[in-house]
């Protein structure tokens, strides 16, 4: 078992028990971090009765709005203050309205809107708060930050692949994982390590948003060779990123996605 007793974590994107954020931060816990989370003012009831539950100090919680340096400074420095130094960060937010994402709402009648018309402020707002919001969360962590620290988001293979109902989101993504690279690159002197999990699909709450979001999992049972994922395996592999295990990898997009990412078709494994 890894073994983080002492180590301090902050989880940032926290919905309810089906985000992938919160599977990360309950491994955390387990594995005997002091651990912080971010929430927003619809989540705040859920993040702060799953603390309770999980016996995490609610001390350490706090309403962010990633696109608020104000709200992330303040949040960090009582964390700093109040726990010590930050070894590990997760960065696991991301939102895109109907217009960024181009779908329908269930019933609707009128068409999805058009991904050549995503309007420029909508998808500047998802931008600002799926991947520009990492660079920021990095920017104000640096002075709080241990030697040897981690910081770890979240990335799909939209990134990557056209999945038309991901649409603008998909531009996000890219974004969000060439910050990864130059954070890394960045961060060298003071041996931090930057890396993403690029996940396959799980059915969270942000995902049911998504248009078509069964139809994905579907076709990601018989494409993937090991079939679709869960929460719990992205969790155990941000684990590996958040331990001493990985101190000597940076800059990485880690696929775990069953193998959906490398395959052309799907394969009848019977």
């Amino acid at each position: 078992m890894i073994d983080n007793k002492d180590k301090v974590a902050v989880v940032f994107g926290v919905r309810n028990d089906s985000s992938i954020a919160y599977d990360v931060a309950l491994k955390l816990h387990q594995s005997g971090c002091k651990v912080a989370l971010s929430y927003v003012a619809e989540t705040k009831n859920e993040v702060l009765y799953l603390m309770e539950k999980l016996g995490i100090d609610t001390r350490f919680a706090a309403e962010v709005d990633v696109r608020n340096d104000a709200d992330i400074n303040s949040f960090l420095k009582a964390v700093y203050e109040g726990l010590g130094p930050i070894d590990y960060i997760l960065h696991g937010v991301a939102f895109g309205s109907q217009q960024v994402m181009c779908y329908s709402l269930p019933g609707s009648n009128e068409a999805p809107p058009s991904y050549i018309d995503i309007p420029f402020e909508d998808f500047m707002d998802s931008f600002n708060i799926s991947a520009f919001s990492l660079l920021r969360i990095a920017r104000l962590a640096e002075p709080l930050l241990s030697k040897n620290a981690s910081i770890l988001t979240l990335t799909y293979n939209a990134s990557q692949r056209v999945f038309p109902p991901y649409a603008g989101m998909a531009i996000n993504k890219a974004a969000l994982e060439n910050i990864v690279l130059y954070l890394a690159s960045y961060f060298r002197g003071k041996q931090v390590r930057v890396n993403a999990i690029s996940a396959g699909l799980v059915m969270t709450t942000s995902a049911g948003g998504i248009y078509g979001v069964r139809r994905l999992r579907k076709m990601g049972k018989f494409t993937a060779p090991l079939g679709n994922i869960d929460a719990g395996d992205v969790g155990n592999t941000a684990l590996y990123y958040f331990s001493d295990l990985s101190k000597k990898v940076t800059g990485n997009i880690h696929f775990v996605d069953g193998g959906f990412n490398i395959m052309g078709i799907g394969v009848d494994g019977e």
